[in-house]
């Protein structure tokens, strides 16, 4: 299992390089941003900072949108960073959220998120591709190489993730509903003639060390609330009388959700997430002394995730940092003997 910490781009965007410089001095493999150009500051221009100040994390959005860009200038973002320095970027995109809800917009179809996947990974991968008529390809790529995630959730969007993408981004650690939809992403990749192995697992979720379960709980309860903002989707369109499968496990907790501003978006303390229970937290996240973060991560391994992705949003990042690259990633990660 490898390890990423997800940022934000909050300024000064120097913190941001100093947490994704120390996460790669613990032994972090990806650094992740949020991709919201109103909330935050624009990720691209701070990815150039961050690798220029490291020597080998990859890094990229969890995750950007086929919306707020022309997906020709996203491919040229990547494929300029990778020829800048040495492919490593990677991109995780999804529908769309916060980025294009407050503009008053919303997320995109599926449909436009499968072209976009298409598009963004052929030309950044130094091939042609047709768009809007023709066909195009970078001239000056010739080195370049991106992997594409999809982050999702419903029935419909991880069916689309195993059949196009190279990773699949799970945003929340619940281990009943990863075992689902690690099973829907891989059911769908073998469908279409994929080897189900070939699509790269990441479960995304906050992870906070300490013994102070109480003050963890309230650090992190805005991320049922930034989940809820999808599962909101879901029942819109599935309901929650089990249609298509859908775990109650993911849907049940916001019968009381009352609307969401975006402008405590990500945020601890953010207070329109009442309506999550404790239970959530717990099940969504990864809190406690370093031994419960060890068994949930050995957990999450069993079902076959590649990559933990830690959202460091809140008062305990350096703590946690420390915490994971000596006590619990070492624990959790596969070792070599040096003597048989």
């Amino acid at each position: 299992m490898k390890f990423g910490v997800v940022l934000q781009t909050n300024p000064p965007a120097a913190r941001v390089v100093d947490l994704a410089k120390r996460a790669e001095v613990f032994g972090f493999e990806y650094v992740w941003t949020f991709d919201s150009h109103l909330l935050w500051e624009e990720p691209y221009v701070i990815y150039s900072a961050i690798l220029a100040a490291t020597r080998k994390v990859i890094v990229g959005p969890m995750v950007t949108n086929p919306a707020t860009r022309d997906w020709t200038v996203t491919a040229s973002l990547y494929a300029t960073l990778n020829e800048m320095y040495g492919n490593r970027t990677i991109c995780g995109i999804g529908r769309g959220d916060s980025a294009v809800r407050v503009t008053n917009g919303a997320p995109t179809t599926l449909a436009t998120l499968r072209e976009a996947v298409h598009v963004i990974r052929e030309l950044a991968n130094g091939r042609e591709v047709e768009y809007k008529g023709n066909t195009f390809r970078f001239p000056w790529n010739t080195a370049s190489t991106l992997d594409v995630w999809v982050a999702a959730y419903g029935p419909k969007a991880l069916a689309l993730t195993g059949e196009v993408a190279d990773g699949f981004i799970l945003q929340l650690a619940d281990p009943q509903i990863v075992g689902w939809s690690i099973k829907a992403v891989r059911d769908a990749a073998e469908k279409a003639g994929r080897d189900p192995a070939s699509v790269k697992i990441c479960v995304a979720a906050p992870a906070y060390v300490g013994d102070d379960l109480a003050h963890q709980r309230d650090q992190c309860r805005w991320f049922g609330g930034m989940v809820g903002n999808h599962v909101a989707d879901i029942v819109a369109r599935y309901g929650t009388d089990g249609a298509a499968n859908v775990p109650k496990a993911l849907t049940d907790y916001i019968a009381t959700r009352q609307g969401y501003d975006y402008n405590e978006h990500g945020r601890s303390g953010n207070t329109h997430t009442s309506f999550v229970p404790d239970e959530i937290i717990d099940r969504f996240c990864l809190l406690g002394p370093p031994a419960s973060h060890v068994e949930r991560l050995e957990e999450l391994k069993s079902f076959g995730v590649d990559q933990f992705a830690i959202y460091l949003q809140h008062d305990g990042k350096e703590q946690t940092l420390e915490s994971y690259g000596e006590t619990i990633m070492p624990a959790v990660v596969d070792t070599v003997r040096a003597k048989a």
